[in-house]
């Protein structure tokens, strides 16, 4: 079976400081990534600018969003804070978070926005840091996916 369950997660720095910088958002990409795959999850885009995360995630039909997100936060502000990045040297996440879900119809106009948040919050843009470059799967490789399952993909792809 080809899971098509897809999320869209936000989250903010505590009290939404500016605490993302250019190496701590490229270290988020890779450790995110990291912990997403063991939750059974992949996260297809990163959003972000100095003082919230965008993420877009494809979940496995068995994963906790309440476990993903535990997992996420606090691993990432762990070891982000212990290898000394962040323009303070420490991160901090807010409590909470909002998750939405998102139709395979419109896949390509969230990754869209996630792509697009520096120009949404230019205040709050990374500097030096170029957006998410390592994004695991495009449309064109969910819709393969898709196929190698036997599975009619969505009608966008």
């Amino acid at each position: 079976m080809f899971p098509q369950l897809y999320v869209h997660i936000v989250w903010t720095t505590r009290d939404r400081a500016p605490l993302i910088d250019a190496a701590l958002a490229r270290f988020l990409c890779r450790i995110l990534r990291a912990l997403a795959r063991k939750e059974r999850c992949y996260i297809l885009e990163i959003g972000m600018v100095q003082t919230h995360v965008h993420l877009l995630v494809r979940v496995h039909p068995t994963t906790s969003i309440a476990q993903l997100l535990k997992r996420l936060k606090g691993a990432s502000s762990a070891l982000a804070t212990q290898e000394g990045y962040g323009a303070a040297g420490r991160l901090y996440w807010a409590k909470g978070y909002s998750v939405h879900s998102v139709s395979t119809r419109i896949l390509e106009r969230v990754r869209h926005y996630l792509r697009g948040q520096p120009q949404h919050h230019p205040a709050e843009a990374i500097a030096g840091w170029g957006g998410d470059e390592a994004a695991e799967y495009d449309v064109a490789s969910e819709a393969a996916r898709a196929r190698e399952a036997n599975i009619d993909p969505p009608p966008h792809l």
